[in-house]
């Protein structure tokens, strides 16, 4: 009788056919009978030995000066329990805005190259590589590496990168939290949400919310993912990704949370910003012989102010403040429960204060309902339909709530501009806070080096000793992009290892490279569409040609105060190449702003454009 043996190489190539297969390889013999047969039972995964738990916790649209941990006037004590007993990360960044932040983050790759150079949205995505707005199986999540490194993994909150037309129960789920990796999700898949109303989805259907703010239901729910699996496992590691959809509008939160803040902001933005300033001096934050920029333009100053308008911009600032403390005491029950069933020392924590600068998105006389957007009302008159609802803010009536420009500027004390601002460190320098009793053995430590979303990747399987696989469920991975920030645990005066980082945001854009930064903004803007709107006017084109570039030496000027273009231009020239370098290498061309969006350029035939779809999605 002739053998009929399958190799193992056969059975491989057999077997990567199908992508999602799971099988490990055979790597047995198979006869025609058992005896001349050689069986394979591959090894169980398992986490490496001593293995942490790992928790990373995103917040949404928080300045760099906005919680007090990191010298801001808004009290958030968990944070400040974490930092304190832990490592504060002073220059820390992220993409500017949401979607590509959160791609980057997960897949430690940036997000242009991972599709995600926009957004997953109808009209704010497009049909080009770097643009459609999904993740490819070649990109695997940090829930899909820790799988493979024998992890269970949770995530909880906004997702915010599923495309739209993906986003139904009827899916397809490739693209849902559960098809990158994640066990279980309960969140929601949009950018926002409303916190009462949240359009919930639980693994892969949509939920009926119980009428709690959104935030207490992911803290129950994160709770319980924890213990099911504790208990079922008690010795195998878990991966949870904590993102709320806080402090992202609508601004929203129980009054016994904002009323905390009564009159504490009647000062105004500009005593804030000058108060916060110091405070990040005292704390060792920011440079002691720093410098706070000028006002952002168009930004009144708080005492030119009528006292009407006063009251109102400080209401909108009591009900974020109140969101923020809220959201941090939410994230301190996750730690306190941590502690009571002895898993705190064993976990790994990074913190992530923001996806993004503040948000320029709420204009800039604060908006609290949806309807608010495009209207083409004088000045005074949108300032006097706030002042009429001013009881709505912070409630679930305001659908749309968020704060006037003047507050989001003071949010990202010390530097300029805001979220998108991709070309300012206002868009994309926010805190990061690393907490592990057990390993990181300096407590309040500061740390200065450079870093970016796409590092924690590497950083947490570096750090827990897990390996990256140059496969996942057959699917050949491109490489990661980010560095590993483990090597300045413990050492403070290390040198910084990453040090090339670009970024772009819908013309905004901008270069980073040891220790020097280029960068030019772009118009039209988010904001300026919103005051063509206002007035009437069409939308101009914008002319990518026209845009100025700046230079800044941020290791002598860390928020930008001195721009260097004129006096360098051999300098300013060179950066300008390596942007084109990064650019053409991550999918960032064609470069696509926000005209092009607004005008439709990027939808696909049949479907609404950017801002309607943005309406029916909430």
């Amino acid at each position: 009788m002739i053998k009929k043996v399958i190799t193992a190489s056969a059975f491989a190539i057999a077997s990567t056919a199908i992508i999602h297969a799971q099988t490990p390889e055979f790597k047995g013999v198979i006869g025609n009978t058992l005896k001349d047969s050689k069986e394979y039972w591959p090894a169980p995964v398992k986490a490496p030995k001593g293995a942490p738990n790992v928790i990373w916790v995103l917040l949404d649209d928080v300045g760099f000066g906005a919680s007090s941990s990191f010298g801001g006037q808004i009290k958030t004590p968990t944070f400040d329990s974490l930092a304190n007993n832990g490592l504060r990360y002073t220059n820390f960044h992220t993409c500017a805005i949401c979607a590509p932040t959160r791609s980057a983050l997960l897949t430690g790759r940036n997000s242009g190259s991972v599709h995600e150079s926009g957004f997953s949205h109808i009209g704010a995505s497009a049909g080009f590589p770097g643009w459609d707005g999904r993740v490819p199986n070649t990109a695997g999540t940090i829930a899909e590496v820790l799988r493979e490194n024998g992890y269970n993994t949770f995530a909880v909150g906004k997702y915010g990168i599923t495309p739209d037309e993906e986003a139904s129960d009827a899916g397809p789920f490739d693209h849902w939290p559960t098809g990158k990796g994640f066990d279980h999700f309960f969140g929601f898949l949009g950018s926002q949400t409303d916190q009462y109303k949240p359009d919930l989805v639980e693994d892969q259907a949509h939920v009926k919310p119980d009428g709690r703010h959104l935030n207490e239901q992911i803290t129950d729910k994160a709770i319980a993912y924890i213990d099911r699996q504790k208990k079922a496992a008690p010795d195998k590691p878990f991966f949870l990704y904590y993102s709320p959809g806080a402090v992202h509008a609508p601004h929203q939160v129980m009054a016994e949370w904002s009323d905390l803040y009564k009159g504490k902001f009647d000062a105004g933005w500009d005593t804030y910003r000058e108060q916060v300033f110091e405070q990040q001096k005292k704390l060792g934050v920011i440079p002691a012989n720093g410098v706070l920029p000028p006002r952002n333009p168009n930004i009144k100053a708080w005492e030119t102010l009528s006292p009407e308008e006063k009251k109102l911009y400080a209401r909108f600032m009591e009900v974020y403040a109140g969101y923020l403390t809220y959201t941090d005491h939410e994230i301190g029950l996750l730690i306190n429960h941590l502690q009571e069933i002895k898993q705190l020392d064993n976990t790994l924590i990074f913190v992530i204060i923001g996806d993004n600068g503040a948000s320029k998105e709420g204009t800039y006389n604060g908006v609290i309902e949806r309807s608010a957007f495009g209207k083409q009302v004088p000045e005074q008159q949108h300032i006097q339909e706030n002042l009429d609802r001013i009881g709505e803010i912070g409630t679930g009536l305001g659908n749309e709530t968020n704060y006037p420009l003047g507050w989001a500027q003071a949010a990202n004390t010390p530097f300029k501009l805001w979220k998108q601002d991709a070309n300012a460190e206002g868009g994309t320098h926010n805190p990061l806070i690393v907490f592990y009793p057990k390993g990181i053995t300096e407590k309040g430590g500061i740390r200065n080096q450079y870093g970016h979303v796409i590092d924690l990747l590497p950083t947490t399987l570096d750090f827990i000793k897990g390996a990256i696989p140059n496969e996942i469920r057959g699917v050949k991975q491109q490489e990661v992009q980010g560095t590993s920030l483990a090597y300045s645990f413990e050492n403070a005066a290390a040198p910084s290892k990453h040090t090339l980082q670009h970024y772009y945001i819908f013309g905004n854009r901008a270069i980073y490279k040891d220790g020097w930064k280029a960068a030019a903004a772009h118009h039209p803007d988010f904001i300026d569409f919103f005051k063509y709107q206002r007035e009437g006017k069409p939308i101009p084109d914008g002319d990518f040609d026209k845009d100025e570039w700046e230079l800044y030496n941020l290791t002598v000027d860390f928020n930008e105060n001195n721009n260097l273009a004129a006096k360098y231009p051999a300098k300013l020239a060179e950066l300008k190449k390596v942007f084109d370098e990064q650019a053409k290498k991550n999918n960032i061309y064609p470069l696509v702003d926000w005209a092009d969006v607004l005008k439709g350029r990027t939808l696909k035939p049949g479907t609404k454009n950017f801002l309607e779809a943005r309406s029916e999605r909430h």
